[in-house]
């Protein structure tokens, strides 16, 4: 098993790891949950999936286990800026609703946005909570890199459970809410504490 933060600056260090990124995420989030996403030539990609971005894979070899995107939140491409922010001011029109947030969605460079989380259906049991704690320590690792002290992050209702179980200091900043096929909950994770 192995991590790797992707970027558009390092994807040709890794061959068909980051398209099988988008189709892993494809599968998880279209086919899995039946969400009405954007896809293209079999991967899921949407309007954040940019330059601005970094994206954490578990994997085997070539083949995706878990992944998940960070994106600053100061980040801009044409009316778009980041998820939660987009689907606070009205953006999306879409499924997020406007009140997922109890104050403003902040613009600061020390502050990422944790989105797109996912597990691969094909990991085994055995070594999921593994992949898991696995994509949290890179995740966390990215997040040093960048120089981000704060994740936001919309996460299942479960996230308290989750969370305790990586050690992962985490808060919840907007109300349970339901979204397509579930129970979510803003949260933001304090990795000030992570930093040294």
């Amino acid at each position: 098993m192995q991590t790797t933060t992707l970027s558009f600056t390092n994807l040709h260090n890794f061959g068909e790891l980051f398209a099988n990124f988008f189709r892993a995420r494809r599968q998880s989030f279209i086919i899995q949950r039946n969400w009405d996403l954007p896809q293209a030539d079999g991967m899921e990609f949407d309007q954040y999936d940019t330059p601005q971005s970094r994206w954490v894979a578990v994997h085997d070899g070539a083949t995706v286990l878990a992944g998940m995107r960070l994106t600053p939140t100061t980040a801009s491409c044409g009316i778009y800026s980041y998820m939660i922010r987009d689907a606070q001011r009205g953006v999306l029109g879409g499924s997020i609703p406007q009140d997922l947030l109890y104050d403003e969605a902040p613009v600061d460079e020390h502050t990422w946005e944790a989105t797109r989380l996912f597990v691969s259906h094909d990991t085994p049991q055995a070594i999921r909570r593994k992949v898991h704690g696995e994509l949290v320590r890179t995740m966390i690792a990215c997040a040093r890199d960048v120089g981000a002290t704060r994740l936001l992050s919309l996460n299942g209702e479960c996230w308290p459970r989750m969370f305790s179980r990586c050690k992962i200091e985490a808060e919840a900043i907007g109300r349970l809410c339901w979204i397509d096929d579930g129970y979510y909950q803003c949260t933001a994770i304090n990795l000030a504490g992570k930093m040294h």
